[in-house]
């Protein structure tokens, strides 16, 4: 799947996951999300571009999340 796609549904994932008060719930919840519901190539893919700087608009919660993961 290209790269371009991924950022945009992790980021629409994290704009869900932003309006939670507690930061650290919403990371947890962006990271659990991406666990149960991406298969493991796509989240490889992801956390490869996003180290190698080619994650281009990723947003920071999402970059926590896959940090953390």
């Amino acid at each position: 799947m290209e790269t371009d796609k991924l950022v945009h549904m992790a980021n629409r994932i994290a704009e869900f996951f932003e309006s939670f008060p507690d930061r650290e719930e919403a990371r947890l919840g962006v990271a659990q999300h991406i666990t149960k519901f991406w298969t493991p190539d796509m989240r490889a893919q992801l956390l490869a571009a996003m180290q190698s700087q080619q994650a281009n608009g990723l947003k920071p919660l999402v970059q926590e999340a896959l940090a953390g993961a």
